[in-house]
This record gives C-alpha cells, sequence and structure tokens, in this order.
C-alpha cells in the first residue's frame, strides 16, 4: 500500500512555505540506497576537497557514511592480523576505540558551545575517516616496515585534522577553537598509530 500524507501537525515541514510535504515511504528501495550512496559520495568530496560549499552539506547528516568508513577501517585492520583471534580481537578493538573517541571529541565540542549538534559533529569526524581509511589501503600494500607506513599515515593524519578544522571552525567561538581541534588532532593521531604500529 501507498502512504501519502495529505496533512500534518502544524509547525511541521514545510507548511509555513507553502512547499508540498513528501514522504518516501512509498519509493522503492533502489531509490532510497542509490540517493544514500549519492549523499554519501557528496560528502566524501567535501572531506577531500572537491566541493566547497560545506555548510548546506554539513546540515544534511547522516551516520551511513562514517558506520561504513568505520566498519571498512575496522576490517582492514582485522584483516591485517594472522591469527583468527587477532582478527576478532583488533576488528573489535578500533570500532570500539574510534566509536567512543568520537563521542568523546563530540561531547568536547558541544559542551564548548559548539553550535552544531551532536550528531552532525559525529557526522564530520566519521567522513573526515576517508583519508585515513585509504591510507589503510595503502599500508596493507606497502612494506610490512614502519617507515614505509609512516608516510601514507602522516598525510591522512594531517588531511584529516585540516578537513575537520574546516567543518567546525565556524561552529564554535574563536578563542575556544584551539580546544575543540586539538582533541579532533588527537583522535585521528590515534586511529593513524593504529594504522602505523599495525593494531
Amino acid at each position: 500500500f501507498a502512504f501519502t500524507m495529505a496533512t500534518a501537525p502544524p509547525g511541521f515541514g514545510n507548511q509555513a512555505s507553502g512547499l508540498p510535504i513528501t514522504t518516501t515511504l512509498d519509493e522503492p528501495i533502489s531509490t532510497t540506497v542509490l540517493r544514500d550512496l549519492k549523499a554519501i559520495g557528496r560528502k566524501i568530496k567535501l572531506v577531500m576537497g572537491f566541493k566547497a560549499d560545506n555548510n548546506n552539506e554539513l546540515r544534511n547528516w547522516d551516520l551511513w557514511g562514517p558506520l561504513i568508513l568505520c566498519l571498512f577501517l575496522a576490517i582492514l585492520l582485522g584483516l591485517s592480523k594472522k591469527a583468527h583471534d587477532e582478527k576478532g580481537q583488533t576488528f573489535a578493538g578500533v570500532f570500539t576505540g574510534v566509536s567512543m573517541g568520537s563521542a568523546v571529541v563530540t561531547l568536547n565540542a558541544q559542551f564548548l558551545g559548539g553550535n552544531l549538534s551532536f550528531f552532525q559533529i559525529v557526522c564530520v569526524l566519521g567522513y573526515c575517516l576517508f583519508p585515513l581509511c585509504v591510507a589503510a589501503m595503502l599500508c596493507m600494500v606497502l612494506p610490512s616496515s614502519m617507515g614505509w607506513k609512516l608516510i601514507p599515515c602522516l598525510i591522512a593524519f594531517i588531511w584529516a585534522t585540516y578537513a575537520s578544522r574546516g567543518f567546525v571552525q565556524g561552529a564554535v567561538r574563536e578563542e575556544r577553537r584551539m580546544l575543540v581541534v586539538y582533541p579532533i588532532a588527537l583522535f585521528y593521531f590515534f586511529v593513524a598509530w593504529m594504522l602505523v604500529a599495525g593494531i
């Protein structure tokens, strides 16, 4: 059956602007998935510096991209282990560490008066993991020496920190900006060190 919304409660949606209210309950699943994948692609382009419209894309936060990138990073680090038991422990450790780390950094930004919502900051931190995911792929094909892994991980760390700084700098007052950016840099340093050390 198809669900259509003819009316909505006062103050809901775009009634004030006179625009019709639409729902996605009657569209095919493939359309929904394709739309979400395109949104993930746009946000990754934004992190990589290929798009300039930060604010509008950031307001439309989602957690699919950060979840996919976090899982991808945990899987790559888990695959780098030889023993089966170590793979599971590494996956769980990376996934938990990245998830909890991003929650702590997000709460720090909130406590310092950031005007972004909790989920917007988690979204930014998750999407800015993309350069570190690329570095993780490179680390899998590079020689196992720590020196070889250091170069792509250092570049990815700088890129991730710089990209996230660009998103949050307008959300916090200038005198508190470094108090927000410093824990973000520590968070990405922790992830980059996991890649270099092969944890």
